[in-house]
C-alpha cells in the first residue's frame, strides 16, 4: 500500500473552525493535500477571503464561511452551508479561539466571559451541530485542539492568561466525557494538546523586549512550526480521521 492511501481522505468533508490563519489554515491545507474537500470558517471575512483563495490555488475543493462560533445561529448555518455544498461533516477540528493576558487577580470579567464563550463554549455548539449529523450517520472524527496550558500550570513569565488555560481545560474535559458517549455511534472525539507555535496570537507573548518576553522565548525556542511541526503533528493521529477498516 502506498503511502498516500494511508492518508487519502478523498470523499471526506472537513469542517475547521478558526481556519483563516495561523494552525486553523496550515490544518485545513494538511486535510486538503490528503483529498478532503474543506470548509473553513472564521469570524473576520478580510482574513477568510485570502485564505479560501489560497486553498483553491493549491487545488484544494474549499468553502469558507463567515462565523462567530460563539453565536448558535452563526454555527446551524455554518453546518448547514457544508451540507449544501458537500453533503455533510465527516471531519471536524475545533480549532477557533482567543486569549487575553493578565494575572488572576486583575483579570476584567468581560475579558475572562469572552474567552470562555469563545474558546469553549463555541467548541461545545460546533461540536453539539456537527455531532447531531454525524450520530445520524454514524460515522464521524472530532478533533479539539486544547493546549498543554489546560493540563499544566504556567510561570506568569511564560503564560498568564487564566482564562485562556480554564478554557482549555474545560475542552479536554468535554473531549473526556463525549468520547466516551459518542463511541458508541462510532463517532470518535479527541483531543490534541500544543504547546507554543509562532502565530498572531502569540506574538504579544514573544514580540516584546521586557525580560519576561525574552524568557517566554528562551523557553519556547523548540516550538512548533506551523508548516512542519504542526500539521505532521496532526496526521500522527491519522487513525482518528481515516475511514475505518471494512
Amino acid at each position: 500500500m502506498r503511502v498516500q492511501h494511508l492518508f487519502d481522505l478523498s470523499g471526506r468533508v472537513a469542517l475547521v473552525t478558526g481556519g483563516s490563519r495561523g494552525l486553523g489554515k496550515e490544518i485545513a491545507e494538511g486535510l486538503g493535500e490528503a483529498g478532503a474537500q474543506v470548509v473553513i470558517a472564521a469570524r473576520r471575512e478580510q482574513w477568510l477571503r485570502p485564505a479560501e483563495e489560497e486553498l483553491r490555488a493549491a487545488g484544494i475543493e474549499c468553502l469558507a464561511v463567515v462565523c462567530d462560533i460563539t453565536q448558535s445561529d452563526q454555527v446551524g448555518a455554518c453546518v448547514q452551508a457544508a451540507v449544501d455544498r458537500f453533503g455533510g461533516v465527516d471531519i471536524l477540528v475545533n480549532n477557533a479561539g482567543i486569549t487575553w493576558g493578565a494575572p488572576a487577580v486583575e483579570m476584567p470579567l468581560e475579558k475572562w466571559r469572552q474567552v470562555l464563550e469563545s474558546n469553549l463554549t463555541g467548541t461545545f455548539l460546533v461540536t453539539q451541530a456537527a455531532g447531531r449529523l454525524m450520530i445520524e450517520r454514524r460515522y464521524g472524527k472530532i478533533i479539539n485542539v486544547a493546549s498543554l496550558a489546560g493540563l499544566l500550570g504556567d510561570r506568569p513569565e511564560i503564560l498568564d492568561a487564566i482564562g485562556y488555560s480554564t478554557a482549555k481545560g474545560g475542552i479536554i474535559a468535554l473531549t473526556r466525557d463525549l468520547a466516551v458517549k459518542w463511541a458508541r455511534y462510532n463517532v470518535y472525539v479527541n483531543a490534541i494538546a500544543p504547546a507554543f507555535f509562532p502565530t498572531r496570537m502569540t506574538e504579544a507573548c514573544w514580540g516584546g523586549t521586557s525580560a519576561s518576553s525574552r524568557r517566554a522565548r528562551r523557553w519556547a525556542g523548540s516550538a512548533g512550526r506551523a508548516r512542519s511541526r504542526a500539521w505532521r503533528s496532526f496526521w500522527r493521529r491519522r487513525p482518528l480521521i481515516t475511514s475505518p477498516a471494512r
